[in-house]
């Protein structure tokens, strides 16, 4: 089968390569997918630059997302599953290989059923963005007439998390940076959103919920914990998705506050949590009412370009590679 590959960390055009490796067979209690699309994340090009955590294996195919058909399963398996369409999560989580194939085999679980109606390229989407878009909203204590604030409403897992707390009976504020973004974000059904570039995001949170939000969900904690004083409530929530190594963070503030702090990574929810959050998202597949915002879309063949596509940051949503 081709895949894209590679066997240290570096900058994509040194060290990703598209080539033949050997089809993987399933194993007991897995199934094989023939790969339709894969989705890149960022925590993809960490991981391929070693900033993340160092290569553990002696080669990587990257991605942890994608969608296809099984079309092989091993012992212990329904062969009623053959055909299948189906999305994953965790494809190159602790393992050597992941999406950015034709083929990968997971764990039977780790293949969830894809209605019809839904693209293979939304399906790429759902294994980070939207589990933990969902996650975020759950732990979050989002229920009807709760406010958040959601950073980067136009980004992949915040236009999920927006429509997830809609869903949910909340009102959402979010930061964007330019009128497009706030377009994004309010397709999705953010009730207010925030140029952060040229509004000052504390006065504006404040002005419209004279006390501060209920929750926020953050995506950058390293840039954005100065602004938890001016936007968080007294006994608010702050859930964090992503950060830097380090971080000023305004610990009095929270202290005196009573501010509940709770960090997470999806790649290790536990079984209960992710099969809660399957089942919601399963159910909104169904009724086909969710948004998925593909930004671009490359050729296995171009994957050291979606690679730096997802680096540079210039895309306003999902980056897939389609596989055929």
């Amino acid at each position: 089968m081709r895949a894209a590959y590679y066997e240290k960390n570096g900058p994509a055009k040194e060290v990703l390569h598209v080539g033949e490796v050997e089809t993987p067979r399933p194993g007991p209690g897995e199934v094989r997918i023939k790969l339709r699309t894969s989705g890149v994340n960022p925590s993809d090009v960490k991981t391929r630059m070693g900033t993340a955590r160092k290569i553990a294996f002696p080669r990587v195919i990257p991605h942890s997302d994608g969608a296809g058909e099984i079309d092989a399963v091993g012992a212990g398996v329904a062969a009623s599953r053959v055909g299948e369409r189906v999305w994953t999560w965790n494809g190159q989580w602790k393992r050597p290989f992941g999406t950015a194939a034709e083929y990968i085999t997971l764990p039977a679980e780790q293949a969830v059923r894809l209605p019809a109606p839904i693209s293979f390229e939304a399906g790429a989407c759902l294994g980070i963005p939207a589990l933990t878009a969902w996650h975020a909203i759950d732990i979050a204590g989002t229920t009807s007439g709760t406010t958040l604030l959601i950073a980067g409403g136009a980004g992949a897992v915040a236009h999920y998390a927006i429509q997830f707390a809609k869903a949910r009976g909340a009102t959402v504020i979010t930061t964007i940076s330019s009128p497009e973004k706030a377009a994004l974000a309010r397709a999705a059904g953010a009730d207010h959103t925030i140029d952060y570039k040229r509004e000052n995001v504390g006065e504006r949170v404040m002005a419209l919920t004279k006390v501060g939000v209920d929750a926020v969900i953050e995506l950058d904690l390293t840039a954005n914990a100065s602004l938890l004083p001016v936007t968080l409530r007294p006994y608010g929530t702050l859930v964090v998705y992503g950060t830097g190594p380090h971080v000023q963070f305004p610990g009095s503030f929270c202290l005196v506050n009573n501010i509940t702090v709770k960090f997470m990574l999806v790649y290790e929810l536990t079984p209960e949590a992710r099969a809660r959050a399957i089942a919601d998202i399963t159910r909104r597949l169904d009724s086909n009412d969710l948004i998925h915002s593909i930004a671009e879309r490359f050729s296995l063949d171009h994957a050291v370009a979606a690679h730096e596509a997802v680096e540079q940051g210039r895309a306003t949503g999902n980056i897939i590679i389609t596989l055929g």
